[in-house]
């Protein structure tokens, strides 16, 4: 958890006064929001925040940074977690559901910044699932879809109330697993031109950089 907050407070020092802020979700990204509360208090800067989730919204408005949406603003800079990172700074997104939205944010602004640990730095992408967001009446033949193009799906469950997880959006989440991932930027256009897919969790050529907190420290990683 050190490291999250260290690399969370490092990203909310690239906030400039004036800013529209896409506030990713996330474990990480909450130590951002609470850090960039803190400046909004002590270091009087004007910025407004574009929440991501629920949970996003939620803690914004604890921390005192006002909120907007892209109907009203554009966005200058966003900032999100990401479950894995590979070595061209394509991510796998979604742990937490919210990925459909973090993804309008995160690609609609000038600047994407993700940060992480060290633990999400991975040579190839695929050591988790991929999460997909499905309209709830489109399950049974996504899934088959999903089957045939090699990913194996599995229905993700909520762990504190019966029954599946349901996103921000009202859908579920199928979180499919793949031998390989040799092609992120196809497997992304595949998985999304599946009838009934609202959005996957692969986030191919969209970060400019990454924070990752490592030994106490943060290296920065730019897309080349």
């Amino acid at each position: 958890m050190e490291l999250k907050r260290i690399v969370g407070y490092e990203a909310a020092k690239l906030v400039k006064d004036g800013d529209i802020v896409g506030l990713g979700t996330g474990s990480t990204t909450h130590y951002f929001i609470k850090k960039l509360g803190e400046r909004v208090k002590k270091d009087e800067i004007e910025v407004m925040g574009i929440p991501t989730s629920y949970q996003s919204f939620f803690l914004a408005k604890e921390s005192g940074i006002p909120v907007t949406t892209l109907n009203e603003h554009d966005i200058d800079i966003a900032v999100d977690g990401a479950d894995e990172v590979d070595p061209d700074l394509n991510l796998i997104k979604g742990g937490g559901a919210a990925h459909t939205m973090e993804k309008i944010v995160d690609g609609s602004a000038v600047r994407f910044v993700v940060i992480v640990d060290s633990s999400k730095i991975v040579d190839q992408l695929g050591s988790m699932p991929v999460p997909v967001e499905v309209i709830p009446d489109a399950m049974r033949v996504v899934q088959r879809n999903i089957e045939i193009i090699g990913g194996a799906p599995a229905l993700r469950m909520a762990e504190r109330k019966d029954g599946p997880v349901i996103t921000d959006n009202g859908n579920f989440v199928l979180d499919v697993a793949f031998e390989e991932i040799g092609n992120p930027w196809d497997l992304e256009v595949e998985l999304n031109s599946i009838p009934g897919v609202v959005e996957n969790g692969l986030f191919t050529g969209l970060a400019d950089e990454v924070l990752v907190g490592k030994d106490g420290k943060v290296e920065t990683l730019k897309r080349i």
